[in-house]
């Protein structure tokens, strides 16, 4: 299990007694690494710094019990942002209608990346709009997804705080 898969097994739970839902665990860097846990309020209202300032303070403390990295690592707490990653499969409901960027691990219709209107699930699949055709993607399959930051993306959140 790699060490992304190991701390989010590590921290869901905790999380989500405090009230927040685990949105990516990121480990990056070479030399020092960024371990980055990626998180929102389950309530749906917009995270705020104390927000994330809560989530460092709790997982330090767990992290200095149960160090998640054998090297050095530097924590950051953060939420997803307006063109967030979509990272559970309920992401891809829950912005439905939404311009998005996905990069499958695998070939499909003879490419990797697509860009269009995300559909929903379907069991299994993503469904994702392009040129007014539905392209249906293992969900297992999906290397990256995000959505696309754009004039519609910023009016939603100004109409009601990034949430759709």
């Amino acid at each position: 299990m790699d060490a992304s898969k190991r701390i989010e097994k590590m921290i869901t739970a905790p999380l989500e007694s405090l009230g927040y839902e685990l949105v990516r665990v990121q480990v990056s860097g070479s030399q020092r690494h960024t371990l980055q846990i990626m998180a929102e309020r389950q309530d749906g209202a917009n995270m705020t710094v104390e927000d994330c300032a809560t989530i460092s303070r709790e997982l330090s403390a767990m992290f200095d019990v149960e160090e998640p990295l054998s090297e050095a690592y530097t924590l950051e707490v953060s939420s997803p942002g307006l063109d967030r990653p979509l990272t559970r499969p309920k992401d891809f409901e829950q912005f439905v209608g939404l311009e998005a960027r996905i990069e499958a691990h695998e070939q499909s219709d003879g490419r990797r990346r697509f860009k269009g209107r995300l559909a929903g699930m379907e069991g299994d699949l993503v469904r994702i709009e392009i040129e007014g055709e539905i392209v249906a993607l293992p969900y297992a399959d999906i290397q990256r997804a995000k959505l696309i930051l754009n004039d519609e993306l910023l009016a939603l959140a100004g109409a009601d705080g990034a949430k759709h």
